[in-house]
Formats: structure tokens, C-alpha cells, sequence
């Protein structure tokens, strides 16, 4: 614990600017000690919280060089890329709220919070192995990782699966179960170390984003979408950063023949020269100390004679705000996914607001384990992910639209939202704040005058 708070003093020891290449990103030796301490810390102390609470004393997790379980590449120390040939990963807890004990049955430790269990010389058959030390703890309930509802928890692979099934002995097949609850609730608790970086991870990409809408990269009339889109991929490697998907620019303007607001999300807007009096849209998001972000921000392109974002687009804007306001005022501890979409629905349709909500768990992955709050293709109930609960100490991307009648344009404008924020189990708080203002490109210098 001492090395993370020490790591952490070093990383909010630094002023930011507005660019990222005044933000501080670790050596890569120094992620990988982040990662690692973060790892034993979960396992040492919000593991056993986690078994309790779902009922499972054993977790089996397993996985084949390169077919990684989801899970398990949450469990593997940052210095390893994939699982080693076959890795068994087992975490047995005695009674309810006591100290879990953590054991690999592999050829090698497993970092420093899985301690190698098998010993091929004299055991050479890795599956008996696992038999037996199952055996030697007789739990009452064995996870395994397989589950309908989330693509996370369904990691076990069905010939793994048949070769454990064969192995076990027969008075412990009926206490196997899934390990469905267990492993979202794994990935989607986020602890207090990685909560005090969190805000520092969305400042790195809110800046990138930044960077990216600006002069120091748009030239109107010769810049294209394309561009802004290479340039961020660019930048992110050229910050020892990496990202789980590709980012998107798109562009929406008053010409009547585009009618970039009722667009399908299913389709790539085509790459376009980015002109004066566009409204931007990024989607955009890193992966940094195994955490994500996943953020969409808007800007505006002066015009000559302008100087900032005119009036009736920013009021636009503060719809999408509103439309923030009216979701995460109905994040409450306990209600289901789908219970939380059909009352910020119900209010958005009393405020006469237009538009979609699609909001899901951010943390080890980018769309996450955790409560699905709408889909764009489906603003009615998400069966499975959508009726899991809301727990507090869980992140998610709030993701929305809100589309508006711009009379100026004559066509509706479609403010696209997304910001990655925190549930403490009471009220939802930005990671880093959220985009308020419009951007304005060029940003205007306080020197110049009219």
C-alpha cells in the first residue's frame, strides 16, 4: 500500500495545461508496479468481500495460452501478456469474510499473489492436480466461469469445461455452479487505489481530446475527419498509452442534404473535409494501468467574424447536459439497469427531451461488466445485463444523446455525450468534470480584441 501511495504522490505532483503533452504518464516499469500492487490489494482485500457476498467459496478460473478468459487477464501480473500454457488459477475461501486463499496450479507463480500448487515431477498430470487440492478443501460451491448474460463471466472454453467436468469426482459435480455474479462483481468494483488515479486517467484523455479539436490540429478547409481520426491514434502511442477502440469523427452543418442527427450508429460517417461552421463529435478513449475511458466530446469550427460558439448551439448543448442531470439522478443502489433507463426515460419524455441513452459499466474493459442503462439500437429493456443491480464503488461511461430543433440550421442537431463518472453508492460524481462549453476552434486568445 505504501508503494501505491507513493506512486500516486508522483503522479498528482505535476501542474497540467490544456495539451496533453504537459500531462505525466509513468515509465512503463513503473505501470507495471502500479498494476501488480493494485492486484494484490484486490485479491488481499476486496476478494474475499466478493466471494462472501455471491456464496462461492472456490473459483476455478482457466484459461489457454492466447484464448484468454476475460477474467483471468485481470489476474495475471502486468509482466505477463497471456496465460502460460494451460493456467488454473484457484481462490478458496475457508468461511464467510476470512482471508482467501490463492493457489495456481501452473508450472510457475503466478505473480506474487498466486503461488505455484503443482509440482509436475511428481504429479505430472495437471488436471489430477487441480482434483486434488480441490478435494483437500471440499467447498460447498465451485465457480466456474461460464454465464449467459455477460460475455466477461463466459470465459471457460466448452473443452475445458468437458476436461474438468471428466476429472471431477462425481460427489463433487453437483456443486459446481456459475461463476456469473462473482466475476461482474469482480470487474465492476473498483477500489480506492484505483479510484485516487482514476480522475488522473480521464484528465489524460480529456486533454488528448482537446488537443485534437484545436488549431494545433485543424486547418479548416484542408484537415480532414480522417485526419483528426489518424492523429489521435498517433498521439496515443506517442504517450506510452494504448486504446481499446478506434476513435470517431464526424461532422454536423447546416446543409440541408446531410442529415448527419438521425444517422445509425451502425454506420461510419464518411471521411470529410472539416470546414468553417461544423459542429464536431469525437468518440474517443484510452487504456491506461488497465483502466478505461470512453468519452465524446463536440466542437465548433468559427467562422470569420466569430468569435466564439454562437448562442443557439451551446443552448443546445446544455439539453445534453440536462439529459445527464435527469440519468444520474436515477442511479440508485439496488435498482436494476433497465429500472434506471425506464424512469430517466419517463422524465426525459416530461421534460419533452428527444433522444437515447445507452450507458454501461467502464473499468477493465470499455464496455464493461455491470448494468446495462439502454442500448442505441434498444431503449427498452436489455434482458440479462440490464436486470443485474447497481452496487456502489462502480464506474460507468454515461453515454446519451439528445437531439434538437435548431431553428437557425432549420434540421435537428444531435448532441452526443460521454463522460466516465463514479457511483459511490449514494450520487454519481464526473472522474474528471464534463465537457459544459462547446469547444471553439480556434480557441481564442485573450490577447486579440474584435
Amino acid at each position: 500500500m505504501q508503494k501505491i501511495l507513493i506512486i500516486l504522490i508522483f503522479i498528482s505532483s505535476y501542474s497540467f495545461s490544456l495539451y496533453s503533452q504537459d500531462l505525466a504518464v509513468l515509465t512503463t516499469r513503473a505501470q507495471a508496479e502500479v498494476i501488480d500492487s493494485w492486484l494484490e490489494d484486490r485479491v488481499e482485500n476486496l476478494l474475499p468481500e466478493l466471494m462472501t457476498e455471491t456464496g462461492i467459496d472456490m473459483w476455478v478460473v482457466i484459461s489457454r495460452e492466447y484464448n484468454e478468459d476475460p477474467v483471468i487477464r485481470t489476474l495475471l501480473p502486468a509482466t505477463w501478456m497471456a496465460a502460460r500454457r494451460r493456467t488454473i488459477l484457484v481462490m478458496f475461501q475457508p468461511g464467510p469474510n476470512q482471508k482467501v486463499e490463492t493457489y495456481a496450479i501452473a508450472r510457475y507463480d503466478v505473480g506474487k499473489s498466486f503461488k505455484r500448487a503443482w509440482d509436475p515431477e511428481s504429479q505430472p498430470d495437471q488436471w489430477q492436480a487441480l482434483m486434488e487440492l480441490i478435494s483437500s478443501k471440499n467447498p460447498k460451491k465451485i465457480g466456474l466461469n461460464f454465464g449467459k448474460d455477460y460475455g466477461h463471466a463466459d470465459g471457460l472454453t466448452f473443452s475445458e469445461h468437458q476436461s474438468f467436468m471428466a476429472k471431477l469426482p462425481s460427489n463433487f459435480r453437483d456443486r459446481v455452479v456459475s461463476a456469473q455474479t462473482l466475476a461482474v462483481r469482480w470487474l465492476e468494483t473498483r477500489t480506492a487505489s484505483e479510484m485516487a488515479t482514476y480522475r488522473h486517467i480521464q484528465e489524460l484523455a480529456h486533454a488528448i481530446v482537446q488537443e485534437g479539436l484545436s488549431e494545433k490540429v485543424i486547418t479548416p478547409g484542408v484537415t480532414t475527419t480522417e485526419d483528426v481520426v489518424w492523429w489521435y491514434r498517433e498521439k496515443i502511442k506517442s504517450l506510452k498509452l494504448d486504446t481499446w477502440f478506434h476513435p470517431s469523427v464526424d461532422i454536423q452543418r447546416p446543409d440541408s442534404s446531410i442529415d448527419a442527427a438521425s444517422r445509425s450508429f451502425a454506420s461510419r460517417p464518411n471521411d470529410g473535409v472539416i470546414l468553417p461552421g461544423d459542429l464536431l463529435h469525437i468518440d474517443f478513449g484510452i487504456t491506461y494501468l488497465r483502466l478505461n475511458t470512453d468519452t465524446q466530446e463536440m466542437a465548433y469550427v468559427l467562422k470569420p467574424g466569430e468569435n466564439e460558439v454562437p448562442d443557439y448551439l451551446q443552448k443546445a448543448f446544455e439539453t445534453g447536459n440536462r439529459l445527464q442531470d435527469i440519468l444520474t439522478s436515477n442511479f440508485v443502489k439496488g435498482k436494476s439497469g433497465n429500472e434506471i433507463l425506464k424512469a430517466s426515460r419517463k422524465q426525459m419524455e416530461e421534460e419533452r427531451i428527444r433522444g437515447s441513452i445507452y450507458t454501461h459499466p467502464l473499468g477493465f474493459y470499455g464496455h464493461s461488466a455491470g448494468p446495462t442503462i439502454g442500448m442505441w439500437d434498444n431503449q427498452g429493456d436489455t434482458p440479462g445485463a440490464g436486470d443485474f443491480s447497481l452496487n456502489a464503488n462502480t464506474a460507468y461511461a454515461i453515454e446519451l444523446n439528445a437531439v434538437v430543433f435548431v431553428k437557425e440550421w432549420n434540421k435537428d442537431v444531435r448532441i452526443m455525450l460521454e463522460e466516465g463518472a463514479f457511483f459511490d453508492g449514494e450520487k454519481v460524481t464526473y472522474f474528471n468534470g464534463r465537457q459544459k462549453k462547446i469547444l471553439a476552434i480556434p480557441r481564442r486568445s485573450k490577447h486579440l480584441g474584435n
